[in-house]
Order: C-alpha cells, then sequence, then structure tokens
C-alpha cells in the first residue's frame, strides 16, 4: 500500500471516529432529552418524485450555491492574492506599503465585521446586493492569505533559476511566467487547499445576511420542522463530505505534478 493511500486510510478513519464520537454523544444528549428522531424526513430535503418528475431538494440546491459561492470567491481571491504578494515582492516602496496596509487591516478584521462593512456599508454605496458582497468579501478577506502562500512559494525557488533566468535574456514579467511561478506550484498547492476548505467552511457566515446558502437552508428547515438534530447532524456531514473529497483531489493533483 502507498504511503498516500495508508495517509488517506488514515484520515478517513479519524474523521469516522470523531464524527462516531460527536453523534454518540448528541444521541446519548437527544435520548436523555426524550427527542423524537425524525430521519426518515431528511431524504426529501435531498431529492424528490412529484408528479412532475425528479426535483432537487433544498438541501441540495443550498449545496449547488455554497459551492458556486466558494468557487467564485476563491477565483477572485486567487488573482488578488497574486497581485499582492507582487506588490509586496516588487521592491516598490508604494507598492510594498500598499500591500502591506492591506495585509494588517484584512488579518486584523474579523471576517463577520468586514461581511457587515461590505454588505450594509459598501453595498448601498456601490449597490451591491447581498450574494455579490459575500462573494467580495470572502474574496478579499483570503486574499490575504492567499498572498502570503503565493510569497513564501516564490520565496522556496531557489536564487539560481533567477540568475538563470536574466542569464538568457528573460525580462521580470517572462521570469515570473516560465521559471519561477511553475515550480513554485508544488510549494502552494497543500497551503492553497487548506484555503480552499476554509473558504468553503467560512462560506457558512454569510448566512447571517440571508444569503441562501446551506447554512441557512439548515436554519429555515429547522424553523419550519424542529427537527435540530437530524438537519444540523446532515449540514455538518455535507460540508464534510465536499472538503474531504477536494483535499483528496488535490492531493491526487499534487501528486500527479510532483511525478512529472
Amino acid at each position: 500500500m502507498s504511503r498516500f493511500f495508508a495517509s488517506a486510510l488514515v484520515s478517513v478513519a479519524v474523521y469516522l471516529v470523531a464524527m462516531g464520537l460527536i453523534i454518540y454523544s448528541a444521541y446519548s444528549g437527544a435520548v436523555a432529552m426524550g427527542y423524537n428522531w425524525q430521519w426518515y424526513r431528511v431524504p426529501k430535503y435531498f431529492y424528490t418524485f412529484t408528479t412532475d418528475g425528479f426535483q432537487w431538494g433544498e438541501i441540495s440546491v443550498g449545496l449547488v450555491k455554497t459551492v458556486g459561492l466558494s468557487l467564485q470567491a476563491f477565483l477572485i481571491a486567487l488573482l488578488l492574492g497574486i497581485a499582492v504578494a507582487l506588490l509586496r515582492l516588487s521592491g516598490l516602496l508604494v507598492g510594498s506599503a500598499i500591500a502591506t496596509v492591506f495585509l494588517e487591516v484584512v488579518r486584523n478584521t474579523p471576517l463577520l465585521v468586514l461581511l457587515y462593512l461590505f454588505y450594509y456599508v459598501l453595498g448601498p454605496i456601490f449597490d451591491l446586493d447581498r450574494y455579490t458582497a459575500s462573494i467580495l468579501c470572502l474574496a478579499v478577506y483570503h486574499a490575504a492569505m492567499i498572498s502570503e502562500i503565493f510569497r513564501a512559494g516564490i520565496n522556496a525557488v531557489p536564487a539560481g533559476q533567477w540568475e538563470g533566468a536574466k542569464s538568457i535574456g528573460m525580462s521580470t514579467a517572462q521570469s515570473y511566467r516560465y521559471i519561477i511561478l511553475p515550480q513554485s506550484v508544488r510549494f502552494m498547492l497543500p497551503p492553497l487547499t487548506g484555503e480552499a476548505v476554509n473558504m468553503i467552511k467560512s462560506s457558512a457566515i454569510v448566512s447571517v445576511i440571508a444569503v441562501a446558502e446551506l447554512t441557512t437552508i439548515g436554519r429555515n428547515i429547522i424553523s419550519e420542522t424542529y427537527m435540530s438534530f437530524e438537519i444540523w447532524f446532515t449540514i455538518a456531514a455535507v460540508y464534510l463530505v465536499v472538503t474531504v473529497f477536494l483535499s483528496v483531489g488535490v492531493s491526487l493533483l499534487e501528486r500527479r505534478y510532483a511525478n512529472k
């Protein structure tokens, strides 16, 4: 058995044990309270069959919106993160100062406060709806973290690569494009994966401004059915499955890239 699959099995086992302990604790507490479990009602929130045919349930729709929101925010965060990292590495006083101020402000502002600023302050000024404000907030917040990942990845490339690029007449832009960035990818992939997972998890916070993503859908279902335990367990399991698949997928991509 390869080291990768052994590590994956250990990770899955740890997840299962942790989830088992959490479920057992919650189940024991619910039994002590005389809670009436209604798991049979949960599947319809994933899919239903009606006279009109197959229909996706509310949780499935919420999952799609969560993934869509996270993907859009992550792509914007990547672009902004690259720009901030290059400004810090540019050696220009103004560029470095702008990047440093951006990083210090964003990293020292709680995500919830930043979300309120985007929605309640910038939203009316720039006519941003709650969905757009959520995407931009998540993008800006995670761009600060991603910029440090890019900066560290670029700095991890040996200095000799820069010298080699200059010796054959490459400009700085060409050196980044053809020499530095391709080599820095293998240093960036693991932390970028972690940041993508954090993006999906932190997207739940946009439920406070009523964006119809997975957590908001879960809260709405609970308010209608009072199935608190069943729905929150289900929502937690959905987040877990998505993040585990993302981590495993990127790990496979990383191994394939490393073998080339």
